[in-house]
Parts: structure tokens; C-alpha cells; sequence
């Protein structure tokens, strides 16, 4: 059984609703016992992180980058990097803005540069844009063509559930297959062993 926990942080909902259905796909696979977290009930006792083998870590972008929130939960971990304590886990990544673009891509790369930093393995989004294939654009699975990590858009002010079909599918293939590739890692290490 491997452990995934969903860390997250959602001022409006809206990175909630999409943390959400990525834990439900991760949780279609067996073997999987996935968390949902939010980053908040961390930063004050990041070595609850310890207990996991992967992570996905979802902020709104805000500016150009995590939220405050998230950054401080981030910040909260120097003193398990200080002893490289989540070193070989796993890491994903997911942001949520109002515009298709957004700046998302320099949240993604923050959160990738954090995991580096802690010596975790990084899972991109290896979800092929189906509008290409001939799928209605709102309904495709990764419409916004991120390949770093998940992208999902809420227009402005909407309800926290107001998201196209195709980002609430790109959302649990997205968690299907960071849990997957969990499963793999955990695999190759009990036969190297």
C-alpha cells in the first residue's frame, strides 16, 4: 500500500474542487491510500510529510505564483531539507487561475523547483490534448496543454465547481497517473532490493 497525500491550498474553492477529483483518480487505482491535505494544517508540523510516499501540491496562481499560504507551508519544510528527509518521493503538481493562461506555468515551475530542492522525483502531465483528436475543446482532457503539471481554469468569481468537463478529466487522469507512477517507483525498488 503506498500513501499519496493532496496538499493543497484554496481561498475561493476552486483548487479544492480540482485537488478533489485528482485524489479520486488516484484512488481507482488498488494499493493506494490517498490523503487530502491542505497546506495550512501543515506548516505548522511538516514532519507529518514523513508519512507519505508521494505528493501532489495544487495552489491557486496568485500574481504569478503560489499563493501566501502555500509558500508558507513550503517555507515550513526547511528543516526537513536541512536533513534531505523527503528525498526519492515523489512530487506532482496543479494550479487553478482565472485565465487560460494566467502565469500558471511559473507556479508549476515553483513547486518544481521546491521538490528539486528537497531531492523529490517529479511527475509531469503525460496527457496527450484530446481537442486535437477531434474533441469539443471544454471537454477535452488537458485543454490547456500543460506538460509541467495539471492546469485548470474557473472563470472569475464563479462557483468553486464551476469548471469545463475537460479539466475535471484531465483532473482524475492526472491523479491516475501520479498514483500510477507511485505504484511503478514502489515496483522497481522492491526489485532492486
Amino acid at each position: 500500500m503506498k500513501k499519496l497525500a493532496v496538499i493543497y491550498h484554496s481561498a475561493h474553492g476552486h483548487t479544492a474542487y480540482i485537488a478533489q477529483h485528482i485524489a479520486e483518480g488516484a484512488r481507482a487505482l488498488e494499493d493506494m491510500d490517498v490523503h487530502l491535505l491542505k497546506a495550512e494544517d501543515l506548516t505548522g508540523n511538516p514532519q507529518q510529510l514523513l508519512a507519505f510516499d508521494g505528493f501532489v501540491f495544487g495552489s491557486p496562481t496568485y500574481l504569478g505564483g503560489v499563493s501566501a499560504t502555500f509558500k508558507a507551508f513550503m517555507d515550513a519544510t526547511g528543516g526537513l531539507w536541512k536533513g534531505h528527509r523527503l528525498k526519492g518521493k515523489l512530487a506532482a503538481g496543479f494550479t487553478v487561475s482565472s485565465l487560460p493562461a494566467g502565469d500558471k506555468q511559473s507556479t508549476l515551475l515553483s513547486m518544481f523547483v521546491f521538490a528539486m530542492q528537497h531531492g523529490m522525483l517529479w511527475v509531469g502531465n503525460a496527457i496527450l490534448p484530446e481537442q486535437h483528436s477531434g474533441v469539443p475543446y471544454d471537454e477535452a482532457a488537458n485543454r490547456l496543454g500543460s506538460w509541467s503539471g495539471l492546469m485548470a481554469q474557473a472563470g472569475h468569481s464563479a462557483a468553486a465547481d464551476s469548471f469545463v468537463p475537460g479539466d475535471i478529466k484531465t483532473a482524475h487522469m492526472f491523479g491516475r497517473n501520479v498514483a500510477q507512477a507511485l505504484l511503478r517507483m514502489g515496483l522497481a525498488t522492491a526489485l532492486a532490493a
